[in-house]
């Protein structure tokens, strides 16, 4: 079994440790070894050297071996156990637990903020389940597990868990499959070192029963998630969990295997491309019991189809959508983040999500965490959606809050403001908040995210004339190009419109200058722009609608770069006396006319209100002694004849003149 186990999982080959005495019938690791015959470990260790060190304890009694291993697996800290660890554990083989009972029992353990309540849980009850064990080390995982180790790595030295552990380890051989399988997954969310007696009897009997081909869809699951973090994507075993769960059909599975194997799939088994014909059918299947999904479902589900890019599963992430709807007041702040974050990602949202999210916010605006409060601003803003419901009262809750805010989150708070043109009823207030962070916190801001924040008041002509200089300084410009995102066209451009906004609207502004080896020719760019490109089939609409008006396409310029920056989508010259000139006549031009022909994409989704990119722009054009004309799609698609647009165009253009030929 020994030799199976090594042959199977070449991830124990990789610590450097070629032999160890056996234990039972299974291979041991035993990385923490006593004096006496029969004392067993459950082990998590913290790697801190290049090579293994053995540390010999002043008493003799042990010796502890460290070792660096590479992600995706950590190791905390270093337990201990021996016959007379108290407390003592009893694991039910014959009486198990009534359902009524695990789900007291379940209901009590979520109640539990912090591990010492999970502990004392754990001495109260007299007898429980395998399962239930191992749901115990999982929410001390979830109370404690922070990024790629644990918040406080010496719980795994408290004498309840080693004393679980060693019952764990010395049952091993007739837990159930389940028991088995949820606590090897629960060994690997607590880092417990893969070499430990405890994790290799766990994967030893996992192997046994894998073989014998009876696991259920969500015992195979688990089993590859403990897998993936133990061995990588590459691990064997995992190979022949995916071999086994690609033999079941997903239209037979209930919804708590979908969810499993969604989870194994965005844990990294169906990244690039794997199982590609497993997921469509998933997916298939997810469309037809979306309806019963709780809110802990839904998000989880949206969050797997983010981490797998599943951009062909837009049916599915609609159906979730719609769902979402009457879970809104339910999410926990983790959940709604992730099912916002979601949206995002796929650019989908509901009417109806909308409605409910305006009813739910201003009750959460001040309580929920301060990451799922920027995530609904985010959200809006993103989708360029202007619900002033929402937005006011994120608003005001910034006032009170911001300080307990990250950069990175008022930073998005206030993008949200500027991508929607609008300021709220107290954008004094919010204002001077923004203000009092800039000069307290300066420093903490990093170059990208200080950035973004300037550029973004100054679309709702709110000027940070004392901050510019600093983003200004050939220091700075040098951090931000050091940055993951580099100086790239979006940052010049911003650069380039900051700078602009200073000389255009804030005439008394004395500080540095931008260096002109930092400006763009055009905000207009490919991808993410400072302008929205014009709308096509309104462009020619209106192109016709002129050359009737004018007599001629020569009369007008077309999508004309001026050297500001900015492209106008129509430009019209006129003479002193009021004559249209040829677009290609550039003499003796007495007025510009700029006409916007603003589509659907240049305002907000569900009002009348331009973006603020597109009102920065339009602002700046009448500062530069253009005549802006407005030509928005809510009035020119109601026109019905070509008579009509050309009147339409003439009153728009030439409203002092009754001439309709030039």
């Amino acid at each position: 079994m020994a030799l199976k186990l090594i042959q199977r999982f070449p991830l124990l080959g990789q610590f450097g440790i070629l032999r160890y005495p056996p234990v039972g019938p299974v291979l041991s690791s035993r990385l923490l070894r006593t004096r006496s015959e029969g004392q067993s470990s459950c082990v998590g260790y913290v790697f801190t050297s290049s090579s293994s060190k053995k540390l010999q304890s002043d008493y003799g009694i042990r010796n502890l071996t460290t070792i660096v291993k590479e992600p995706p697996f950590f190791a905390s800290s270093s337990v201990g156990l021996h016959k007379d660890s108290f407390p003592q554990f009893r694991l039910t083989r014959l009486h198990q637990p009534t359902a009524a009972e695990n789900q007291a029992f379940q209901q009590r353990l979520t109640n539990c903020s912090s591990s010492r309540q999970v502990f004392k849980l754990l001495r109260s009850v007299e007898i429980m389940s395998d399962t239930m064990a191992a749901e115990a080390l999982h929410r001390v995982a979830d109370l404690e597990q922070e990024g790629a180790s644990l918040k406080d790595p010496t719980v795994l030295e408290n004498d309840t868990i080693r004393a679980l552990c060693f019952q764990l380890e010395q049952d091993s051989g007739w837990l159930t499959d389940a028991g088995i399988v949820s606590t090897l997954l629960a060994g690997t969310r607590l880092f417990l070192d893969p070499w430990s007696t405890l994790m290799v009897r766990l994967v030893s009997e996992s192997q046994e029963r894998l073989d014998r081909g009876q696991m259920s869809v969500r015992q195979l699951c688990s089993l590859g998630q403990a897998m993936l973090a133990i061995g990588g994507s590459s691990c064997v075993m995992l190979e022949q969990v995916m071999k086994q769960i690609q033999k079941q059909k997903p239209a037979d599975w209930s919804l708590e295997d979908l969810i499993a194997a969604y989870m194994l799939m965005q844990g990294g088994v169906g990244q690039d491309g794997k199982y590609h014909h497993l997921l469509n059918a998933m997916h298939t299947h997810a469309m037809k019991v979306t309806y019963c999904m709780d809110p802990s479902a839904v998000s989880g589900l949206l969050g797997a189809l983010v981490s797998l890019n599943q951009m062909q599963a837009m049916p599915l992430v609609i159906s979730l959508c719609k769902q979402s709807v009457r879970h809104v007041p339910h999410f926990t702040d983790d959940e709604l983040t992730a099912v916002l974050g979601a949206l995002m990602h796929f650019g989908h949202s509901d009417h109806y999500f909308v409605e409910a999210m305006e009813r739910y916010v201003p009750r959460m605006a001040f309580t929920s965490h301060p990451e799922t409060v920027t995530k609904v601003m985010q959200f809006f803003g993103r989708r360029n959606i202007l619900s002033v419901t929402v937005v006011d009262a994120i608003a005001e809750s910034f006032v009170y809050r911001a300080d307990d805010y990250s950069t990175s989150q008022v930073t998005r708070q206030i993008m949200a403001l500027g991508k929607l043109g609008y300021l709220p009823p107290n954008a004094g207030d919010v204002f001077r908040k923004v203000e009092t962070i800039l000069r307290t916190r300066l420093s903490h801001f990093q170059p990208r995210t200080l950035l973004n924040l300037l550029h973004s008041c100054t679309l709702v002509e709110r000027f940070p004339v004392n901050f510019v200089p600093k983003v200004f300084n050939n220091f700075f410009l040098q951090e931000l190009q050091e940055q993951s995102t580099g100086l790239d066209q979006i940052a010049m451009a911003q650069l380039t419109q900051l700078y602009m906004t200073l000389k255009l609207e804030c005439p008394n502004y004395k500080g540095p200058r931008l260096h002109p080896n930092y400006w763009v020719k055009s905000f207009l760019t490919s991808g993410r722009s400072l302008e929205t490109p014009v709308d096509v089939q309104l462009y020619n609409s209106v192109t016709n609608g002129l050359v009737d008006l004018l007599g001629a396409r020569s009369y007008f310029g077309s999508k004309v770069l001026t050297p500001y920056c900015y492209t106008l989508d129509v430009e019209i010259k006129l003479d002193e006396e009021g004559y249209v000139l040829p677009a290609s006549h550039n003499d003796d031009v007495h007025k510009r006319i700029a006409l916007c022909i603003d589509g659907q994409k240049r305002f907000a989704t569900n009002k009348r209100q331009l973006l603020g990119k597109e009102a920065i722009k339009q602002r700046h054009l009448r500062l530069l002694g253009y005549e802006v004309v407005q030509v928005p799609y809510y009035e020119f698609e109601q026109l019905q004849t070509k008579s009509s647009a050309m009147e339409y165009l003439h009153q728009k253009v030439f409203p002092h003149t009754y001439r309709m030929s030039w």
